[in-house]
């Protein structure tokens, strides 16, 4: 059985795996079950009491060689394809378009693979020259980027060990959370075990020869057309919105596009061979979008440096229940960087009965919070022991070190 590594990751990479000796078959795994974490904080060692609907880390999912069972296995080996054309820490220079590296798809999990990959592997969703792919360049500088179709693909990607880390964004200080990313976190096992603050710093690009006059349309990411509004205002172009960056930065040379720009960052423009027309033509010159680093275990917290804290929980119904939760943490002086709430989806209304109204339903929802505080601090174990109080489930996303710009 192996696992390939080479391309950019689809939904359906993860229908069926190839078969070869070099990864572990579950004969010779020692224990073919789901494999859970310690109980608890104990799995940072700061032994706090997990609630029962705390969800448990879990280890890596693979699918059994001429079978359909899924199973757990602790000590897997990822593996990188010997195909010879990834990018390398995203400094592919090669301006044919057809040598870059297309998103993995279930045929691509071939037998044709290499356990023995030494750099480390970050996910990112998006073509080579996304934005996803410069914040992961931004955390490990010297890494080998997997670019994937969507979010949940570079989710499974790491989970299936096709790679070691994925950077995804979360927020961004013009158009908000990224909802989808909040829903993924809950669905999935990861750890965030880091963030990376990029700053937007964007360029309006062509074909070589082509200049500001003859553009008609400008292609981009929604939310870079978004960051750009006043300056396509100003040319009365038409806007068309693509996955990425780096998916309109190719589409242009590839059709031959005299009469489209992209909005995108320099580093794309070296990779598709554009020429920049303007620099740093986002409206806001400080605005940054906030990415998540997520990994197959947690990160040890510490209490000697800058840590921050990510959970989410649901709460019992109650009046005032949610001000009672979140005093918890005012109470200990520990302050709160983020809260975000979205509507359960197994569960998305409460009934109420209210004896003098009737009964009625309104959204039950989960809140996400963020918090300045490390896990290896008292403070932070005794006000999760104290949101246990008013919850009914909670479970930590992560406890990682703070980024800086």
């Amino acid at each position: 059985m192996a696992l390939r590594a080479s391309g950019i990751l689809s939904r359906s990479n993860f229908d069926h795996l190839g078969s070869d000796d070099r990864t572990p078959t579950p004969k010779r795994l020692s224990s073919i079950c789901r494999i859970r974490g310690n109980d608890g904080m104990g799995l940072w060692g700061c032994g706090w009491r997990r609630p029962r609907r705390i969800r448990s880390s879990v280890c890596c999912l693979i699918r059994a060689e001429g079978g359909e069972e899924i199973v757990r296995y602790e000590n897997g080996i990822g593996e990188k394809s010997d195909g010879g054309d990834d990018l390398v820490g995203g400094r592919l220079q090669r301006k044919e378009l057809g040598s870059l590296p297309k998103p993995l798809s279930v045929t691509d999990l071939s037998a044709n693979s290499n356990c023995g990959s030494e750099k480390l592997r970050v996910a990112f969703k998006g073509l080579p020259g996304a934005y996803g792919e410069d914040a992961a360049l931004k955390a490990y500088p010297h890494c080998t980027s997997v670019p994937c179709d969507e979010f949940e693909e570079a989710f499974k990607a790491v989970e299936l060990w096709l790679a070691d880390k994925a950077v995804l964004p979360i927020e961004n200080s013009l158009g908000g959370s990224i909802h989808r990313n909040y829903d993924l976190l809950l669905r999935h096992t990861l750890h965030i075990v880091g963030e990376v603050q990029l700053p937007v710093e964007l360029c309006l690009m062509a074909l070589p020869g082509v200049q500001l006059d003859d553009l008609k349309r400008v292609l981009s990411h929604p939310q870079a057309l978004a960051d750009c509004d006043r300056l396509l205002s100003k040319l009365g172009v038409a806007r068309e919105n693509v996955d990425d960056v780096a998916s309109a930065a190719q589409f242009v040379p590839s059709n031959g596009l005299k009469d489209a720009g992209v909005i995108a960052t320099s580093r794309t423009s070296r990779i598709y061979g554009l020429h920049i027309l303007a620099e740093g033509v986002q409206d806001n010159p400080d605005s940054v979008t906030r990415f998540l680093v997520l990994a197959r275990n947690p990160v040890m917290p510490r209490a000697d440096k800058a840590f921050k804290t990510s959970i989410v929980f649901a709460l019992e119904e109650g009046s005032g229940v949610l001000f009672k939760a979140l005093a918890v943490f005012a109470l200990r002086e520990i302050n709160l960087t983020k809260i975000e709430s979205r509507p359960q989806r197994k569960r998305p209304l409460r009934l109420v009965d209210d004896s003098d109204n009737g009964s009625f339903k309104y959204f039950d929802y989960l809140f996400y919070i963020d918090f300045e505080a490390s896990m290896a601090e008292p403070r932070a174990q005794n006000a999760l022991a104290h949101v246990q109080d008013f919850a009914t489930f909670l479970r930590v996303l992560g406890c990682y070190p703070v980024d800086a710009l």
